[in-house]
Parts: structure tokens; sequence; C-alpha cells
């Protein structure tokens, strides 16, 4: 990994993130850059930290325990599917599950926590375009769950497992407007959430390296980025 030019990357970003927030009338500090380093390697990641980019996103349980081993200090975020078979290890790696999509899963989350006596945050990854090829909750899923009380009992049942607010993936567009949607409703489905279970769910992650700029315009409060930091990946 080219320290340099890692370097140059991250002060472009960081303009983009300022002037999107800028125009938006925001502050620029209330958006996170979490740094993914899927497909690359350690050296990518230890760049990424000297740059002081402490939050690093993975996307892959088997890919990031090499990295999470070599660098444990960082804030390791997985922000892939996770599947069943995976929890415990996830629960044991990771600082924080970006993609929880289902309630089953928050279910063994929780109980692997219990298990290890460990406190996680998680997002609850919402798709919000209802496109098969994603994963994550239906928006109506959350607000059905809200209405009958569920909601509520399940965020409230183990409280080492901290959910931290939403997630989402705007789908695949060739006009990057198209992805707005997406964003505004993710922060609409979590203002309404948050007004009713009377809490607040601080993090909206949403944005990537192409449509960052709109994702911060509709209230995005940590962008992922890979591509726009590492260039095109390694594998």
């Amino acid at each position: 990994m080219n320290a340099e030019r890692l370097a140059e990357r991250l002060a472009t970003v960081r303009r983009r993130i300022a002037d999107a927030a800028e125009s938006a009338g925001r502050d620029p500090a209330g958006v996170d850059l979490l740094a993914v380093t899927k497909g690359w390697g350690v050296d990518a990641a230890e760049a990424a930290m000297a740059l002081g980019l402490t939050r690093l996103g993975e996307n892959r349980v088997q890919e990031a325990e090499p990295k999470i081993a070599a660098l444990p200090s960082a804030e390791w975020h997985l922000i892939g599917p996770l599947q069943s078979n995976k929890v415990r290890r996830a629960v044991n790696a990771f600082t924080a599950l970006d993609a929880l999509d289902s309630f089953r899963l928050l279910e063994r989350i929780q109980a692997a926590c219990t298990e290890f006596a460990v406190t996680r945050a998680v997002l609850l990854e919402v798709n919000v375009a209802g496109d098969p090829a994603k994963h994550g909750f239906a928006p109506t899923e959350l607000t059905d769950a809200l209405a009958d009380g569920s909601l509520t009992a399940r965020l409230d049942r183990d409280t080492s497992v901290q959910v931290a607010g939403l997630m989402t993936v705007a789908p695949l567009v060739s006009d990057l407007e198209d992805a707005r949607p997406a964003f505004a409703g993710l922060r609409v489905l979590r203002d309404r959430l948050e007004d009713g279970l009377g809490r607040a769910l601080p993090v909206l992650s949403m944005g990537m390296s192409a449509d960052l700029e709109i994702a911060v315009a509709e209230g995005a409060t940590m962008v992922r980025l890979g591509t726009a930091l590492f260039g095109p990946r390694a594998v």
C-alpha cells in the first residue's frame, strides 16, 4: 500500500465530506468515515490507522480475523451479511456488527454476547428500496414491530447488544441522484423509530465511494469508503 497515495486520497475524501456537509448546513464533524479494507491486506489497514483511520470495515468474518488479530486496537465493523454459523466468531472478533438483517440473527447475537460476557454495538440493515439482490429488513417489518410493541421488547431483551442506528446499501443506479430516495427513506424511518421507541438511534450508515455526497446531504452520520481511499480492490 502506497502510504503517500492513501494520504492524498484521504485528503480528497475529507474535502468531499466537508463540502457535502457544509452544502447541507451540517457540521462535517458529524460524519464519521469507515475505511473499508475488504480485499486488502494488513498493510492497507496499518497504513489507514497510521493516518488516523481507526474505524475499519470488513465484509467477511474469515477474511477479517487475521487483520483483527494483527491490529486489535482498531474499531472493527462487520459490514457484510452475517451467517448464523459465524455469529460466535463475529461477536468475538468485531467491535460492531453493522448489517443485522433479521430478528433471528439479533437473538443469536444476544445469546453470544451473553455467553462471552461482552457488549456489542449493532446496526439494523434496512433494504429501503426493496431490492431483491440486497439483504436487510423491509421498512414495514420494523414499523409493524414498532406498532405491536415487539420491537421494544426485542431491543430491551439483552442490554449487551446496543442498537445504535440503521444501515442501508443504495441500489445500483446509472444516475446517482436515483440513490437519494433510499437515503432519505432511511432517515425518515430512523426518525419514526426514534419517536416510537423513545430513544435515540444516532447512527445512519449510508453512502459509499460514489454516492457519499448524496448520503451526507440526506443525513448520513457514517459513510463506508473503500475504493475512494484504497483504489480498486486487490482481490
